[in-house]
């Protein structure tokens, strides 16, 4: 039974998210859906992460089993034309081992938030990045980024939903830098809390604000207490870039 692994870009407006849920639309769910359109059978997708409501992505990898063997760009390409017209494109199809699993086999998860730093509303990237009109200074909040990096318990950065074992976490970058008239938050990591990144993300805009110090976004984060956390970012900011293995 061959396995295949996906390389995947989407618009993550009109889901619920990745995950299958009952009576919504869910990136998951459509890209099953086409697989049973194009191949007969019905095959699970397993993703690299479960990318929230609104939440985008450039490089989600999933991977599934079909029974009959088809060349990679035939599943790319058929997959693709039943999806159309949802916001969901198959970048890359490839044959992978038997043993290759998209959540369990990745080493690093790379993710992008980005905050348009500018006055005006935004028309054509609405939805694709979080407008902040004030001036940020994002020397800053670099500086104090990286007092988050490395192990910590990061359970002031944890949605209370948030269903991992444990909280601690080994951040392996988190990167701040201008880029024109936005902020680009670069996050990496072998894996995430749930919403870690928006929160993060969410309290350095205090410090581009300058209202709140490195030590404090450091206080914060010792503090082991959600209350401690800043405004949360919203999910259109937000790019699940692309996966290692």
């Amino acid at each position: 039974m061959p396995r295949y692994k996906l390389t995947i870009e989407y618009d993550g407006a009109p889901f619920v998210g990745w995950q299958v849920q009952e009576s919504a639309p869910s990136v998951q769910g459509a890209i099953m859906t086409a697989i049973t359109a194009f191949s007969g059978e019905k095959a699970m997708v397993q993703g690299a992460g479960r990318t929230d409501a609104g939440v985008h992505a450039l490089g989600q990898v999933a991977h599934f089993d079909l029974a009959r063997d088809f060349d990679t760009d035939t599943v790319r390409d058929a997959i693709n034309a039943h999806l159309r017209p949802q916001p969901v494109a198959i970048l890359a199809a490839e044959r992978v081992a038997a043993d290759f699993d998209a959540r369990r086999s990745a080493t690093r998860r790379h993710y992008l938030y980005r905050i348009a730093n500018r006055r005006p509303d935004l028309a054509l990237e609405r939805g694709r990045a979080w407008r902040v009109g004030r001036p940020l200074d994002a020397e800053a909040m670099h500086v104090a980024a990286q007092r988050l990096v490395g192990q910590h318990d990061f359970t002031t950065f944890r949605s209370t939903e948030c269903q991992a074992k444990s909280p601690l976490k080994t951040l392996d970058r988190l990167d701040v830098a201008r880029v024109a008239d936005e902020i680009h938050v670069t996050a990496v990591a072998r894996s995430f809390l749930h919403n870690q990144v928006r929160s993060m993300v969410g309290s350095l805009v205090p410090v581009g604000d300058r209202k709140w110090s490195a030590d404090d976004l450091a206080g914060a984060l010792a503090a082991c207490d959600r209350a401690a956390c800043g405004p949360v970012a919203p999910p259109e900011g937000l790019y699940l870039v692309k996966v290692d293995y």
